[in-house]
């Protein structure tokens, strides 16, 4: 299963998928005139400033909706994943995705309103809009890419199994598999089970409840756990200023110049760009439409000015948290530990914040714990939009993938760890290609559409 998994991934995220994924940012970045910077300031303040609400969702509940399924443990653990096979290079490449993603989320933004029904907006819709029968074809193969993604992938398993590994490394670090509570043919640590008993609990009360609580939920938690996040990792970075310099030289030597590992300089810099992408991706999620379901909810807005809203999603999940967890990682030296992507980070915290040991695996704990908790929320709410497009809006259908989806949060924490983020990484690939071929075949509509709103 693991091999055929891993060949699968090897596959989807070769080289085409990557030439895509840069091609559609660097698409949009010219034909836009690097919107990435004219608009940020604008789009913080639409997303940020005073809301009104005109028969939908407000800007800023949009962006904590899309920040909540985008925070989680990619910018922990899977930073540090990358970091540790690709080098300090890979978060150079992961920035330099997140740069490109912001003019990919933009486009996105935009279709979603300037394609929406009174149901909301996303993909789906601007493919079948868009670009009629071709499109609807598009839009199936999305929309079951995301209901099988939000149940076994990104929005479910990885974010859980993040979880139970970081209560694993705080209430077990000695664990040897030799006592504890015998379930899925292993012995696990009970404290492993109680946390996953309880987040199993905690995403059901959500769930359970209904959009409109997944977005109080989101629209109150996402500002807190961020605002704390960034907090806590640039308190690392200013007790460690003077390694900083050097960690600077070494993403960037290591992203044009990367250290030969395996397979030479060209092997070892395709493994950099590869994982720093991948990676990319996994965490701001541009290019996969998904933040564009969440500005579908928006009404009585100008699309291009929703298109400047929800790329600010993509500048704090990547160009803001994960250059804080990725330099983190460098200037403490922990990327050059062996183990997975929650060891490297502890190993970080640790050694690079003034506190305790014990109290660095904690603060990490609650980190991992809030962040994937939040994205499991608000995968939910996608893979929900796309199954109500599937089926026409059955009730039925919802109630059982609403069970569906707690199952499997209950059974994630069991589950391997590399079998989980290559799962993750395969459905990231096949939902992102129809996406980005629509985004394609729409850039005329984008470019049209912003230059009327913003002539100059």
């Amino acid at each position: 299963m693991g091999a055929w998994l891993a060949t699968l991934c090897t596959w989807v995220w070769g080289w085409p998928m990557m030439g895509l994924i840069l091609a559609v940012g660097i698409l949009f970045t010219i034909r836009l005139r690097c919107i990435q910077l004219r608009g940020l300031k604008t789009g913080l303040k639409t997303a940020f400033g005073p809301q009104t609400e005109a028969g939908g969702a407000t800007p800023f509940r949009a962006l904590c909706t899309a920040l909540a399924a985008t925070i989680g443990t990619g910018n922990i653990i899977g930073v540090a994943y990358a970091i540790s096979i690709g080098g300090p290079g890979a978060l150079f490449w992961m920035l330099l995705a997140g740069f490109l993603g912001m003019a990919t989320q933009y486009a996105e933004g935009l279709l979603a309103v300037r394609y929406s029904s009174p149901q909301g907006g996303g993909p789906c819709i601007y493919m079948e809009q868009g670009l009629g029968r071709k499109g609807r074809v598009m839009a199936i193969c999305y929309a079951v890419c995301a209901v099988f993604a939000g149940a076994f992938g990104i929005g479910t398993v990885a974010q859980v199994h993040g979880i139970s590994a970081a209560v694993a490394r705080f209430f077990a670090p000695d664990f040897q598999g030799t006592w504890g509570l015998w379930l899925f043919g292993a012995y696990r640590p009970p404290a492993v089970v109680l946390a996953g008993l309880l987040v199993t609990a905690a995403t059901a009360a959500v769930l359970l409840g209904g959009a409109e609580r997944i977005g109080t939920v989101a629209e109150t938690l996402v500002p807190i756990m961020a605002a704390g996040y960034i907090l806590l990792t640039s308190a690392l970075l200013l007790w460690n200023w003077k390694a900083l310099p050097m960690a600077v030289g070494q993403v960037l030597t290591g992203a044009l110049a990367p250290k030969a590992v395996t397979g030479g300089v060209v092997g070892s810099l395709f493994i950099a760009m590869r994982q720093g992408i991948a990676r990319g991706l996994f965490t701001n999620e541009a290019g996969m439409g998904t933040a564009a379901i969440a500005a579908g909810m928006v009404r009585g807005i100008r699309p291009g000015r929703q298109g400047l809203a929800s790329m600010t999603g993509t500048f704090i999940d990547t160009i803001v948290l994960c250059t804080l967890t990725g330099l983190a990682i460098v200037v403490t030296g922990a990327w050059q530990q062996s183990g997975d992507g929650v060891s490297i980070t502890n190993a970080a915290f640790v050694s690079g914040l003034p506190f305790t040991p014990s109290l660095s695996r904690f603060v990490l704990m609650v980190s991992l714990l809030l962040f994937a908790f939040a994205t499991v929320i608000g995968w939910h709410y996608y893979a929900q939009r796309c199954l109500a497009y599937l089926t026409h809006g059955s009730r039925v259908a919802e109630r059982l993938y609403r069970w569906l989806c707690i199952a499997a949060v209950a059974a994630a924490p069991y589950l391997s760890v590399e079998a989980v983020w290559q799962l993750a990484d395969l459905t990231n690939g096949l939902m992102a290609f129809p996406n980005l071929l629509a985004l394609l075949l729409l850039a005329g509509t984008v470019v049209q559409v912003t230059k009327a709103e913003y002539p100059k």
